[in-house]
Parts: structure tokens; sequence; C-alpha cells
């Protein structure tokens, strides 16, 4: 959010200097993520200042305006603010022949404006909003970006000799559409909700004007509309639609409904301020307001909660600079809450309001007194005992897909064949040991054997389960059925757990792991002849000896046959680093070197 320096002290005169105001917003109130000058003609002394402040979701419900960041920095450091509410002066209204029909918005509010001349903005308009990156377009529009970015509700005007019949805020039918003002068609659905007249929609709820009744050059009566959308519709229709706007970003955060009475009294203000006197009475519709809301805490809580102790006088003094109605009984404070501040719902909220205004440095770092006392976690604890069980019956681990092509459980926006959460793990395992079969060859494995520990996902709830096997047959079964067969296993473990605790859930296994490389390993065959048998160990530590320390597996004798008198014996290397991609170069240079050797023994290559 972009803050004028300039347009602050409108409201607060007696704001810091721009490097202390700085200070305050990041130590009480948010991050600055930069700090311009604006240049005047006169040099920086004459210009304008920018501050670019992260404001996080809690507090863009009241912070996200000039006026809302104005309003914190009088209760934070406790200097006046001017409530411009008592110099709008609006003309006599007339009676109005506005109908408006809502039946998806929390408050729409409605006013026709007669007799308008649409033109420039006056200077001190296009300053304002060019300071903060806004473009000026017309004095129309430029009046509800102002009112937009002064007090922080989004508003908007209808060209009201383009709207045909009566105004409705309601959900789209699918496949309705409008194209936006800037130009863009779109298609909409159900779920979207939109301003319409009796021939088609007029605007994008909270998110986006329409082209149909947009205000241009031509245009003599206006419908000013101010409004409070819901904040989780708004947010699907332009993230479905890819638009982003700085309206969406405030309804999407939520808004009070309690804002529109002020945006409507200032817009109002801001068109008698450019000559236009002939206003109609406001249409509002409010069907459900938002019930007042009470909050209450005490002061030894708040105390407790931050490791300090803050006296009542402390906590009174924020009430008072912040201007919240309260009542306290001893150190038992209630308070309104106001309409704008929906961060403050319990307790510790108040604990964090106090603290951030206090100023964290007052928070002692104190460690908290914790029990490192470790407690077993049962199920974790039964994984382990699976897992090391089956590592040392020879498997080796592997992961597969929880998603199928079929199931009890159907997951949304997924690929046409992972559809489901699986119901077993048997049929992804006899995918893994297919697959692997087909390397086993490459990395001189004879048999692979393989296991998964894993959950499934049936209509009942959701399953921890176990299956291992091999090419020949895979056994499935819950993790506590394999527990269970597997005690006698554990209990035998030497050293592990008390000898008294019978159930695996009650041991701590040791585990122990060894990463392996994440690089590529490159295959190496070595083959020769001999005359007759050769002591087979006896050549495989000559190679491994001549191989250099990159080796990760092997030397394995894969293959052998005779022909001629003569043997033929071939050997399998695999070469590996843990730290880069090994090249042919570097592993020729081993190969040749075994070569060498064996030739020097009297066989001869092949």
């Amino acid at each position: 959010m972009k803050i004028s320096y300039n347009w602050l002290k409108w409201y607060v005169p007696e704001v810091p200097e721009v490097d202390k105001l700085a200070d305050v917003f990041t130590y009480h109130l948010c991050e600055v993520e930069s700090l311009t000058p604006l240049l005047g003609e006169e040099g920086a002394g004459d210009g304008d200042y920018i501050f670019d402040l992260n404001i996080l979701p809690n507090r863009a419900h009241d912070l996200l305006s000039h006026q809302g960041i104005a309003r914190e920095l009088a209760g934070q450091l406790g200097i006046k603010f001017n409530d411009p509410t008592p110099k709008y002066k609006i003309p006599e209204s007339k009676p109005t022949n506005l109908k408006i029909n809502v039946e998806s918005a929390r408050r729409y509010m409605g006013r026709i404006v007669r007799d308008i001349k649409v033109g420039p903005s006056p200077e001190w308009v296009k300053m304002h909003l060019e300071s903060i990156g806004a473009r000026s377009i017309n004095n129309i529009v430029d009046a509800t970006n102002i009112t937009m970015f002064d007090c922080g509700q989004p508003c908007h005007a209808f060209d009201l000799d383009k709207i045909k019949g009566n105004i409705s805020v309601r959900n789209a039918t699918d496949g309705e559409k409008i194209t936006t003002l800037d130009n863009k068609d779109l298609v909409l659905n159900a779920t979207d909700v939109v301003i319409a007249d009796d021939e088609g929609v007029l605007a994008l709820a909270g998110v986006k004007g329409g082209k149909k009744a947009e205000v241009d050059a031509n245009t003599k009566n206006i419908m000013l509309e101010v409004a409070n959308f819901f904040p989780i519709s708004t947010r699907k229709t332009a993230r479905r639609l890819g638009i982003f706007t700085d309206a969406l970003k405030r309804f999407e955060n939520d808004l009070s409904p309690m804002l529109c009475d002020f945006a409507m009294l200032e817009l109002s203000a801001l068109l008698v301020e450019f000559g236009f006197n002939n206003f109609e009475n406001v249409v509002d519709i409010y069907p459900k307001k938002l019930p007042e809301k009470k909050l209450s805490f005490s002061v030894a809580k708040v105390s407790k909660i931050l490791g300090i102790n803050v006296s009542m006088a402390e906590v009174e003094d924020i009430l008072k600079r912040y201007s919240f109605i309260y009542r306290n009984n001893g150190d038992l404070f209630e308070i309104n809450v106001p309409s704008m501040r929906f961060d403050l719902e319990i307790e510790e909220d108040m604990a964090e309001e106090v603290s951030r205004i206090l100023g964290y440095d007052k928070v002692e770092p104190k460690m908290p007194k914790i029990s490192f006392k470790p407690k077993q976690n049962e199920v974790f604890a039964k994984i382990s005992y699976t897992r090391n069980k089956l590592l040392s019956e020879g498997y080796s681990e592997v992961m597969t897909y929880t998603f199928c092509d079929k199931g009890e459980v159907s997951v949304l926006a997924s690929a046409s064949d992972k559809k489901f959460l699986r119901t077993n793990i048997t049929d992804g395992l006899k995918e893994s040991i297919k697959l692997n079969q087909l390397n086993a060859p490459f990395l001189g494995i004879k048999e692979i054997k393989v296991f998964e520990i894993g959950t499934v996902f049936k209509k009942g709830g959701e399953e921890m389960h176990v299956a291992y096997g091999d090419k020949k047959e895979v056994k499935e079964m819950t993790l506590n059925e394999f527990t269970k067969s597997a005690e006698s296993f554990l209990n035998g473990l030497a050293g592990v757990g008390d000898p008294g605790n019978r159930g695996p859930e009650k041991m701590t296994l040791p585990m122990t792991f060894k990463m392996w490389s994440l690089y590529p390993f490159i295959v190496r065959d070595i083959a020769f002849w001999a005359d007759g048998e050769i002591n087979i160990e006896e050549i495989k530590n000559l190679i491994k000896e001549n191989a250099g320390e990159l080796v990760v597996k092997g030397p394995e004798l894969f293959d052998t046959f005779s022909k001629d008198g003569k043997t033929s014996y071939a050997f399998r290397i695999i070469f590996q680093s843990f730290d880069r991609t090994l090249t042919d170069e570097e592993v020729n240079t081993f190969t040749s070197k075994i070569s060498q050797v064996l030739t020097q023994k009297g066989f001869t290559l092949r």
C-alpha cells in the first residue's frame, strides 16, 4: 500500500519527520518496503515522500487507506486526528425513483447525481493520485478513486442514462457475458456476483466495472455505487478470471459494511467541491446489520501472555489513545470493538495489541519452561520398527503414487487417471517391482524386493498399511497387524527397550541413515579370456584394488562361458560420486588401469 506523507498530514499534522515515521512503522505496525522522495519544483524540501507499506491481511480491513494509517498513527503516538466529516456539506437531496434489488451483497448504497459535466480533475486531485502511482482519468472516476485511497472503501460510478430499468445485485447465469472497462470479453458462471440492469451485466461486483455503463465525455447523469461485497465470492471470481484491482484487494480481505456511510458522504462531498449540486436521496439496502462486538480481557492475563508486567495505567492509556469505548472492573476490561477492527477477536489479540503499541523490545527474551523429556509417538515407533525389520530382511523402501484411476474417495481437479485416492498399496508396489526389475541387471541385483509404508483411503476413513514383496508375491496388511506379527522379532533385538515391555510401541529402536547420491552412476563391464578356471575372489580383489574410491557396487561376475578351450569372464562395476556428475574420462582412467593389470596377469581382454 502506497501512502503519501503529505496526504497523511491532512489528518495528523503533528506526524513525525519522515525518517522517524519510518521507524514508527517498522517497530510498531508493519514493514516499510520502500521510501521514495518526490521532488518538487524547488527541490526535495517542497516535495512529497511515498511510503510503500507491507500491510498484512490481519490489518487490511482498516489500514489500506490514508485515513486508516492516520488513525493508527494518532493512537500510536497520542497525537490529534483531524476528522474531516464536519467539513462535508451536501446540498438537500431530492426524492428518487432509483430501484435496487440486492440478493448477493451485505450492503449496497446507490445515489443519483444529475447535471454533471465530465472533465479533467482539479490539480490537487491529479497530484494526489499520481503521487501513489494511480492515473488520473476524469473528475468523476478520480473522485471514486480518491475516496477509496483516502478511506479504504471502493466506489464506482455508472452512466445513469445507459442503465435500462432497475439495478440488481445478483449471481450471474452460466454463460452470461461482460465486456470490462479495459475491453476484455469475459464469460461468467453462476458463482460470479454481478451488478446488472434489466438488459444484462453492468459490472463484476467488487472486481471490475463494465463497458456498458461506462462514464465518458458525454455523461450527464450518474449513479454512485458504494457497497460491501462478500470477500470469498470476489476473490474466487477475480482468481478465476485473472483480474486484480485495487478494489478487489480491499474486498477480498473483508471490509466493514459500516464504512459505506462515510464513503458515500465523502464521495458526494467531492462532487460538491467539483461544482455539482443536483443530488437525489441515497438508497441504502442493508438487510443484516453486523452486531456490536465486545471483547473482555484481564491485565493479569495480558501480562502472563507477554511475559512482562503491564500496568492498568498503561492499558487505559492505550485504550484512550485509540478511542476505544471501554469499562473496567479491577483489572478486567471490556471494550466495544470498533467496527473496522476485525482482527480483535480474543484475549490474545489484545495482548498482541498491547505489546505492539508498547514496543516489542519491552518483551524480555526468556526461554519458556519446557519439559524436554521425549514422548514416544506410537505410530512413528511402529513405522520405524516395520521399516527396520524389512530392511534387515533385504527389502528396499519405495514410495508410490497416492492418486490412481479408481477408488472410494475422489479428488477434485485432477488428471483423468488420478481422480481417486488409493484403497491399497499393492497395485502401486507391483508396478514398482515391474519397473525396477528392468534396471536390476544394471545395478547387479539378482532379486527385487521392495516395501512401502503408507496411507490408504476408504469411505470409512484412512488406514496406515504395509505392503512388501517381490515379483512372485506381494503381501499387504495394516500397520498394527504387521507390528503384532513382528513382535517377537522386535522384542528379541539386543539392547532395545525394556525387556518387561512386550509391545513394540513401548520400545525405542536405534536408527541409522546413509544418504544416497543425487548424481547419476556409470556402469562399466570388464571381460577377458582365461586359460581354464580362475579364482573369482582373487580377480574381484584385484579389480577392486585398482578401481579407485568411486566404485559404489561391484565388481560382480555376471557372465561366463567357454569356447575353444578358453573361458570368458565378465565383471560389472558401478561408479558414482556423491558430490558431482562423473565424466567418461574419469571412469576410463580406472578401467584402463584395470585392463592393464589384467593384461599383465596374462589374461586377454575381450
